[in-house]
């Protein structure tokens, strides 16, 4: 059975790279052996699995110089790197390894740090303070990594690793000085001179984050349109932009997408990765609150270039048109749509408190359905119509709950160290997504650019795993972001370092 099931591996990697070109280094700028390798390394790229598979030889990444495979970038400033990583088959040494790594030159006695996976499992985070010096390392309590982060701010370098569908543990070095211009990239070390190693990397992100000048809500970083495969966890950049796009909405037939920018929407064609602006007429201050019926027929919006300036909820038709003005007060902010098509249900702030109300979508009366006080928020009805899903602060931080839709019934689902907002339920109503934010945002608070988690739960809630790393947070999955056929999730990451090799907004 171990034999049929390695056969099975490495068929498997050879039909991933059916579609790979050698020589295409991705995102990087090159590639090289680093250190007096005994067997030369190379890379191939996926273009089509957005995935890169590196091979490399080399004594060892220890002492004072290295031999090792290195796909690099030169890079300066502060950034993160992220990637899910595995070798593949057996191997030789239990200490072959992959990471990612922040070298100040390509010499092999270069000041470095990496941040490894063994082949026996252990993860550490290894550096070399100068140029020939001896190598030290600080081990993580995680054993066998599946993904690994290395951030610098500064000369502040944090290791932060995970096994597939739990959250980071970090490890931190300061006073670490490389120069401001560096190599950073993804390395394999084979451990033996004799041998060669392959890893096989996906999820590949550099990241260059908000700087501490940025203005919020006045000044943005780019974005990223992914897919993400969520029995998978492996995700893709469909379209980037150097504007704010927020809050991707997939539309019943599965072939386009709506999103919003600087107050328009857009539908945007899966198939030729284009967007075109969808008409909301007088409506042009759209947030990222808008929402399709259950047939497919109607678009809810939230907008905000009425007389009184604040966001209020309209209806459109899909393909465009007149909106209709349904909430009579503001702010008011469209969340959910009932299956029926009868009810919308949105957050409205009244009388300085934000609760979750429900209104007949040909317009009328608004019912209020939570009066905790505290934020209320993310309201959203499942499939089925028998509960509506929000996120609440009432704990004491940020968590999901259901009522029933009458407002009764109020229960909590999670109750973790994170805050966690907008959960989206699944087509099939099997499954919650939700955004998770650490514990180093305000549990009131959703705010762009900071290091989140994408994560999964059953719909009655029960184990909850991350099914997405990344950097975004406000913007990123606001809206009802499924797939029609439950597979698939699309969401917003941020960067100021965009790609010329994936669709790229000019």
């Amino acid at each position: 059975m171990k034999r049929k099931l390695y056969i099975l591996i490495i068929v498997t990697n050879f039909m991933a790279f059916a579609h790979a070109q050698p020589g295409n280094v991705g995102i990087f700028d090159g590639q090289t052996d680093v250190g007096n390798v005994a067997r030369k390394g190379s890379v191939i790229y996926n273009v089509q699995a957005q995935q890169y598979a590196i091979e490399g030889s080399g004594t060892n990444m220890w002492f004072g110089h290295d031999e090792f495979h290195f796909v690099w970038k030169k890079m300066n400033g502060d950034f993160i790197l992220r990637a899910n990583g595995a070798l593949i088959g057996k191997g030789v040494e239990a200490h072959r390894k992959w990471g990612w790594m922040v070298r100040s030159s390509l010499d092999s006695d270069a000041a470095h740090i990496n941040a490894a996976v063994h082949g026996d499992g252990l993860t550490s985070l290894q550096f070399r303070r100068t140029a020939g010096a001896a190598t030290e390392e600080k081990r993580s309590a995680v054993n066998g990594a599946d993904i690994v982060q290395l951030e610098r701010k500064g000369n502040t370098y944090i290791m932060s690793v995970a096994k597939s569908g739990e959250t980071f543990v970090s490890e931190e070095l300061e006073g670490l000085d490389l120069g401001n211009d560096v190599y950073v990239g993804l390395f394999v070390c084979s451990h033996n001179p004799a041998v060669s190693e392959t890893a096989v990397f996906d999820n590949v992100h550099i990241v260059v984050p908000a700087g501490a000048e940025l203005v919020p809500y006045k000044q943005y970083l780019g974005s990223a349109l992914e897919i993400l495969d969520v029995s998978t966890g492996k995700s893709k950049i469909i379209y980037q932009s150097p504007r704010s796009i927020q809050a991707p909405n997939w539309m019943k037939d599965g072939k386009s997408l709506i999103y919003n920018s600087e107050g328009l929407l857009y539908k945007f064609n899966l198939k030729t990765a284009t967007p075109v602006v969808l008409n909301t007429g007088a409506q042009n201050g759209n947030n990222n609150d808008h929402v399709i019926s259950f047939d497919g027929k109607m678009l809810g919006i939230s907008d905000n270039t009425a007389d009184d300036k604040t966001s209020n909820v309209y209806t459109v038709p899909i393909g465009g048109g007149s909106p209709k003005r349904i909430t009579k007060t503001g702010p008011s902010y469209l969340h959910g749509w009932s299956p029926d098509g009868k009810y919308l249900v949105f957050v409205g702030q009244r009388n300085g408190d934000y609760d979750i109300y429900k209104i007949p979508s040909a317009g009328g009366e608004e019912i209020r359905l939570t009066n905790t006080p505290g934020l209320d928020d993310g309201c959203e009805y499942s499939p089925d119509g028998n509960y509506i899903y929000f996120n609440s602060v009432r704990s004491g931080s940020m968590q999901i709950w259901r009522m029933k839709p009458d407002g009764s019934g109020q229960e909590q689902l999670t109750s973790d160290g994170l805050n966690n907002w907008f959960p989206h339920i699944s087509p099939d109503g099997k499954s919650i997504v939700f955004i998770s934010f650490n514990k180093d945002v305000a549990s009131g608070d959703h705010p762009f650019y900071k290091q989140v988690y994408l994560r999964m739960m059953p719909v009655n809630g029960g184990p909850v795993k991350v099914v997405s790393y990344l950097y975004g947070g406000q913007g990123t999955i606001n809206t009802p972001s499924w797939s029609p056929d439950s597979k698939q999730v699309a969401f917003i990451s941020n960067s100021n370092l965009l790609y010329e090799i994936f669709p790229l907004e000019k």
